[in-house]
């Protein structure tokens, strides 16, 4: 493991805040590498966007945008552009002209830290949030009528603490990758593009993904130090993914077909009660053993669950879906420490994503049976967002074709 990936992502946030410059026309058109295997390159183009039921990688840069332009025409040229940035960045390849190919009296094309690095599985994913198509009772961009009915505003749910400053957002950009300095990259580049079109609202650093869309490998662990995401979706089962995740043209937006509903929560995990808790009562409060990560009354981790053999409140038994009538979401969550409070206690936690095919019958109907979650002693929902992930992207086309095209 190199030094830079041990590291993680310590002081990486500055590089969005401070991203500015120009070179909205100088995006180069990118194409697709020939060998989408070679150096970690997962491909750009198909069906449906990257960085869902693609196998989840190491590290995350989740970015919330606001569109500070009324020009609809400014904010399709962007996204345009961002789409061949995007093309270019997954395939391991510099944006425009690069680092140091261009004009010595103009700013470069590129941001050159990821220079000489691979691809590192870097996949990059846009939804648009509910704000974007209408904010302040105004319809800005003519696409009011176009809101999908699924992209609901999340209600609020019992112990929330939701900080405004670290939810909603016009836009939002996921972007993964097994190296943080290639995940960083992509989104200050993006946001060094979309500059005069879009600032960024708030972002996340995310490291030791807490959930697994391959079934096959290891589970991850949180930062509670148990195993989470076992009865997670595979993103090699085509069945369950077009009955819960993929949206259909059927369900009230035909620009939607193909795509899904991204939910992100940053869930402050409250460490130091927890580390004080007894092992028993921790694996009360899941419903799985800490080590094996067995289900309550089994050995294995993927034995049968019984719900029964578990506390009411246990939390596998309240989301599992069983509960809620058959719902499943598919989970891309990762851990964040961000420093301290202040007050000598890590602020540490779950930075939880999940895509589904309607927010209404997945995540808002899990959460909402969570009330009575034992769990939640232990953890607070600090950030909030909901955006409408579009299909993905065909060769020549662009993010959000579906939709302004």
């Amino acid at each position: 493991m190199s030094r830079r990936r041990m590291l993680g992502f310590g002081g990486a946030s500055l590089l969005v805040g401070a991203a500015a410059g120009a070179g909205l026309d100088r995006v180069a058109v990118a194409e697709e590498d020939d060998d989408p295997a070679a150096g970690g390159a997962v491909p750009f183009h198909g069906a449906h966007q990257a960085g869902i039921a693609t196998p989840v990688q190491d590290r995350l840069h989740f970015a919330a945008f606001d569109v500070t332009t009324g020009d609809r025409a400014k904010l399709v040229r962007m996204l345009k552009d961002w789409t061949a940035a995007a093309a270019a960045m997954t395939a391991g390849r510099p944006v425009g002209q690069g680092a140091t190919g261009g004009p010595a009296v103009a700013p470069p094309d590129d941001t050159g830290e990821a220079e000489g690095l691979p691809p590192s599985r870097l996949t990059l994913t846009i939804g648009f949030g509910p704000s974007l198509f209408a904010k302040d009772g105004k319809d800005r961009f003519g696409i009011g009528a176009r809101r999908p009915p699924a992209l609901v505003d999340l209600p609020h749910f019992p112990g929330d603490n939701l900080d405004p400053a670290r939810s909603g957002g016009d836009i939002a950009v996921q972007a993964c990758a097994d190296d943080p300095q290639v995940a960083v990259h992509a989104i200050r580049n993006l946001a060094r593009i979309g500059f005069g079109v879009v600032a960024v609202r708030w972002s996340q650093l995310g490291f030791g993904k807490t959930s697994s869309t391959t079934p096959d490998a290891q589970t991850p662990r949180n930062l509670f130090g148990f195993k989470d995401g076992t009865e997670n979706i595979a993103g090699t089962d085509d069945a369950l993914l077009g009955k819960h995740v993929w949206a259909s043209g059927g369900d009230g937006s035909d620009w939607m077909a193909g795509g899904s509903y991204l939910v992100a929560r940053r869930i402050r995990m409250h460490i130091e009660t927890w580390d004080r808790t007894s092992l028993r009562e921790q694996e009360d409060i899941f419903g799985r053993s800490k080590g094996e990560g067995a289900p309550a009354g089994a050995r294995k981790e993927r034995d049968a669950i019984v719900l029964s053999r578990m506390k009411p409140d246990a939390h596998v038994r309240l989301a599992h879906p069983d509960s809620n009538g058959g719902t499943r979401i598919l989970r891309r969550g990762y851990s964040f420490t961000d420093g301290s409070d202040g007050l000598g206690r890590l602020e540490a936690g779950l930075f939880f994503i999940a895509f589904q095919r309607d927010p209404r019958t997945g995540f808002i109907r899990v959460q909402q049976s969570l009330a009575t979650d034992a769990m939640n002693e232990y953890v607070q929902h600090v950030g909030s967002g909901v955006f409408a992930c579009p299909p993905g992207v065909k060769e020549g086309g662009y993010w959000g074709e579906t939709l302004f095209g």
